[in-house]
């Protein structure tokens, strides 16, 4: 037997002797106090009783049938199963001892067992097969106590103590050292309803036996003691598309590959069910495409396609939904007695693939487990202790799993509990319409009630996302009435700060569509919904859509509920918002009407209301896009002390509000400022949230970020490679925040000194925004710009002109023709196409730069950070050109407005200032451009610190002229010195510390030849 050889009788079958104290030894069918003789008397069997001392003799002469012939099977063996699949369980079977053969109903048990029988039978391997089904203590012991009758010879009289027999029969598997030979047996105790059932009735464990038994059932009894339990689980896909192919062509029936793929799915691999629906399929002549329709509509039962009891295939009694109905019925009589029943039930309407405790035992569903099950609408206040409530459900959830009806994983937080989808259905086809609505509307609430405010964890939040969406699917009218249940929105947006943010806008446009038809136009969820719509879709790419969509929510909202409303005020803060991304107006613009929605915000909503702070924040961040850093700083300072005493100062959004204000910070030219900021603030969000939270995430790659603007070149590409593994590991590679922090790598990549590395990196991201975002998106758009810039300073300008070139349509289709974004990606080309040494492209590339500023001023404000960022290019464009001292009045010029404008100290001011010197310098004032930069070393060194390396730069160009000055020692000290720093901070072969190093070495030369 597969390499196994049981032990052989000695003789084919045990002595009359044997088999006569083998019933002895259990006691007879006498009372327990009576000691029964037994003797061998002419072809009888003579019993003797011992009454009060007395020996009796009573002397039958027993007409038993002939003796017992070897090898015996007792039972019935089902039929192996037309299409019968051998599933590598089978091999688990064949080893010694008992195995128990576990799973839920349906997944082939009882057809492994029989397989494995027969084979064994067939094989010789067993003198005796007792084949029982056990789906009661009484017909286990009635089993027994037939095979005594058979092989032990008692009398049908004496059979009137079938405990006895059953007994006698256990006793004569074990034989004594006395016993003439031992018997081969194997006991099959089919679909075991209950282990309790087999207490005092489990076959000996011994060489010469075997037992095997089946059950739906899981508890720990069934384990030990010699009893291996052997899992059975439902077909592979392979194993169940082979088994449709294989029942159905036995019918002569062909279908498409693709389709029995699909049924195999919809039918959850399950091999009873697969069985049936082949029987149905042929018996009506449906072909799986029609019959996977049958499946999809929610209308019909599932019982109802599948075939009559007369129809059922392989000798079936009973279809599949019947099976786990008996099954529940036990599981509801289990402790806590009435739980498992409304359990189930809500799991039915959940998603199959798993459901968090969290959701379970939340106090929707607690209230729901512990209230009457009599259809009874409302909440129900719990009788007991939300501790004891959620104790029950637990406990009802082992039930469930102790007879296979749900998989039960406490260590799973997450995916705690699994369901089969066709036990779900069975489920949800026994409930009425309006039972089914009201089960789906507490796991609704349950669901609300257990998702977190803050999803930092990618994989619980596609689970929590799933079940939305099965509850959806599963009772599509429940979660609009009677009213609409939020449950809507938060999946909804969950779904758009995952990445999804196409996705978020189908969701909200069923949303929509759904709300308009069942609760009406003016309905709050329906205007709610459309408000959602309109965000997911600005974020999605389409600013002007979402502009256009949310001016038409304010006219709606403001005839509905009035113009001070709370969620009128938002739709109007949201107008300008997004008019302001889609171009539509000047930033300018918006903070006008962003300070007059927040005046009436105040007025209306109270200074303390969330979304009065809400506008705020917005207002303080269009300040900032305006070019008023500084504005936004002093905003949003203003703004986080009103937060801490209205919201308390480890809320998250007095949090978000520091990220904020650290973020503005840099922005106007304080990178260290800023690192210290978020420095300070990563110590608070590791304290309050952990350190793998989302929000500590983000703010550690800020903190790199900042880092890098402050010098640390090479510290913040290491922190951000490490960010970027802790957030893919964390979020899921498609997060918005894991592509952010991408971006700010590669970023950092090229400020390392590696363009290339740099345009790879922004190459990566890209294929993950065109999949994920689409080609539209502003953001796809923002990363094709970096990818051929990046690649432009890899040393290729002609690969960076014709992705530029390319890449200024696409913008201008999707944002329009006066963009901030375009008239970057305009600037970035006529870059581009100057550095090529083209003078074609240098004429083009001025041209374009012109026009640019041009629309800049008219659009953006002549003041704009944008426009004097032109002007700067195109004032080192003149320099170029061989006008030194044209060059340097154009920058003398910018440098007055930006010291106005964006402050004397502003990096762009000080940027300006420095370039302004070097001119002046090829101008022919060597004297005059080293007196300005030693106005710009202090500065830059209290700004940025001594080891900056734009503070180093900024020093080697103080040596450079000094020593164009004529001052070669002064010149020689200055450059030594940082070249030493240079080889620290930037390394050795950096090209910065390269060019120092020369200039050292033409000053030390300098100043040997007595210059």
């Amino acid at each position: 037997m597969h390499g196994r050889t049981w032990a052989s009788p000695a003789t084919q079958h045990p002595s009359h002797h044997a088999a006569a104290a083998a019933w002895a030894a259990a006691g007879g069918a006498g009372p327990a106090h009576h000691r029964t003789a037994a003797s061998a008397h002419d072809g009888g069997v003579a019993f003797g009783l011992v009454l009060g001392g007395v020996h009796q003799h009573h002397h039958q002469h027993l007409h038993h049938p002939p003796p017992v012939s070897w090898p015996h099977l007792i039972g019935v063996i089902p039929r192996e199963a037309d299409s019968f699949q051998r599933r590598a369980e089978a091999d688990e079977l064949e080893a010694a001892g008992c195995q128990v053969l576990t799973g839920m109903g349906g997944v082939g048990k009882t057809q492994l067992a029989a397989h494995h029988a027969r084979r064994a039978w067939q094989a010789g391997e067993a003198d005796l097969l007792l084949w029982i089904t056990a789906t009661s203590r009484q017909e286990i012991v009635n089993a027994y106590a037939d095979a005594a009758a058979r092989i032990l010879y008692a009398d049908r009289a004496d059979r009137a103590d079938p405990e006895a027999a059953a007994r006698a029969f256990l006793a004569w598997l074990e034989p004594g050292p006395a016993s003439p030979g031992p018997v081969r047996w194997l006991i099959v105790l089919d679909d075991l309803g209950d282990p309790a059932d087999l207490h005092g009735l489990w076959p000996p464990a011994g060489p010469h036996g075997r037992t095997l038994v089946t059950t739906r059932r899981r508890e720990a009894s069934l384990a030990g003691r010699g009893q291996r339990r052997v899992a059975v689980g439902l077909f592979s896909p392979a194993e169940a598309v082979g088994y449709l192919t294989t029942a159905l062509a036995a019918r002569r029936r062909h279908e498409p590959r693709e389709q029995l793929d699909a049924l195999a799915r919809d039918l959850g691999c399950l091999p009873l069910a697969l069985a049936q629906a082949a029987a149905y399929l042929v018996d009506t002549g449906l072909d799986s495409a029609a019959y996977r329709r049958l499946l999809a509509d929610r209308a019909r039962a599932f019982a109802d396609m599948l075939p009559d009891p007369s129809g059922l295939p392989d000798d079936q009694t009973t279809s599949a939904a019947a099976a786990w109905s008996l099954s529940l019925d036990r599981a509801d009589q289990l402790p806590p007695a009435g739980w498992a029943r409304p359990m189930l039930r809500l799991a039915a309407v959940l998603s199959p693939n798993g459901i968090p405790a969290t959701v379970l035992t939340a106090l929707p569903a607690l209230a729901y487990l512990a209230g009457p099950q009599d259809g009874q609408a409302g909440p129900h206040p719990l009788p007991f202790g939300h501790a004891v409530a959620a104790e029950r459900a637990t406990r009802a959830l082992r039930a469930l799993h102790r007879l296979s009806l749900v998989d039960h994983s406490p260590g799973d937080p997450d995916r705690t509990v699994r369901v089969h989808q066709l036990v779900q259905r069975a489920v949800r086809d026994d409930l009425g319409a309006a039972e089914r609505d009201r089960v789906a509307r507490v796991a609704a609430d349950a669901l609300a009630a257990a998702w977190p405010t803050w999803e930092r964890d990618a994989a619980q939040s596609e689970i929590l996302r799933a079940n939305a969406e099965a509850l959806r699917e599963h009772a599509p009218e429940a979660l609009y009435r009677p009213d609409g249940h939020h449950l809507l929105i938060l999946s909804g947006d969950s779904l758009g700060l995952s990445g999804r943010g196409a996705a978020a806008v189908r969701h909200f446009q069923h949303v929509v569509d759904t709300a308009r038809a069942l609760l009406g136009p003016d309905h709050r969820l329906t205007l709610d919904a459309r408000g959602h719509l309109a965000g997911w879709r600005g974020e999605a790419g389409d600013p002007a859509g979402a502009a256009a969509a949310f001016a038409g929510l304010l006219a709606d909202r403001e005839r509905v509920l009035g113009p001070g409303h709370a969620r009128t005020v938002i739709a109007r803060r949201n107008v300008a918002l997004w008019r302001g991304v889609a171009g539509e107006a000047a930033a300018q613009a918006v903070v006008a009407e962003l300070a007059d929605v927040l005046e009436r915000s105040r007025r209306l909503l109270g200074p303390g209301h969330f979304e009065t702070l809400r506008t705020w924040r917005e207002l303080a961040d269009w300040r900032g896009r305006d070019g008023e850093p500084e504005a936004a700083v002093r905003e949003l300072s203003g703004l986080l002390a009103h937060a801490r005493r209205v919201l308390g100062p480890d809320h998250f959004y007095a949090h978000a509000l520091r990220a904020d204000l650290a973020g503005w910070l840099g922005e106007a030219g304080h990178p260290a400022g800023a690192a210290a900021a978020f420095a300070a603030l990563l110590a608070d969000a590791e304290r309050l949230h952990g350190p793998h939270h989302s929000m500590t995430l983000s703010v550690r790659q800020e903190l790199a970020h900042w880092r890098g603007e402050a010098g640390e070149w090479s510290v913040a590409a290491a922190e951000l490679a490490e960010a970027l593994e802790q957030t893919r590991r964390l979020l899921g590679p498609d997060h918005p925040q894991t592509l952010a922090a991408l971006a700010d790598l590669a970023y950092w990549r090229a400020r390392t000194d590696d363009p290339a590395g740099a345009a790879e990196a922004f190459a990566e991201l890209l294929t993950d925004q065109l999949r994920l975002l689409g080609p539209r998106h502003p953001e796809t758009l923002e990363t094709r710009r970096l990818v051929a810039h990046w690649r432009g300073n890899a040393g290729d300008p002609a690969a960076a002109v014709a992705g530029l070139a390319a890449l200024v349509p696409d913008v201008e289709s999707a944002l329009g023709p006066d963009s901030a974004d375009l008239l970057r990606v305009r600037t970035n080309l006529a870059h581009w196409r100057r550095a090529t040494g083209e003078t074609a492209d240098a004429t083009e590339a001025a041209a374009e730069l012109a026009d640019v500023l041009v629309r800049q001023r008219r659009v953006m404000g002549p003041d704009h950070p944008d426009t004097l960022s032109t002007r700067h290019r195109l004032a080192l464009w003149h320099g170029r050109d061989g006008d030194p001292a044209g060059a340097a009045a154009r920058l003398a010029d910018l440098v007055r407005d930006q010291a106005r404008v964006l402050g004397p100290h502003h990096a762009d001011t000080l940027s300006t200032r420095s370039n302004l010197a070097l001119w002046r310098g090829y101008a022919g004032d060597a004297r005059g451009a080293a007196d300005a930069f030693a106005e710009l070393v202090p500065l830059r060194r209290d700004l940025l610190g001594p080891d900056h390396p734009t503070t180093l730069r900024t020093r080697f160009f103080h040596g450079y002229w000094l020593l164009s000055a004529g001052e070669a020692a002064r010149a020689a000290a200055e450059l030594a010195d940082v070249v030493e720093r240079q080889e620290r901070v930037l390394g050795p072969g950096h090209d910065q510390t390269a060019q120092t190093r020369k200039a050292l070495a033409a000053a030390e030369a300098a100043q040997r030849a007595g210059r």
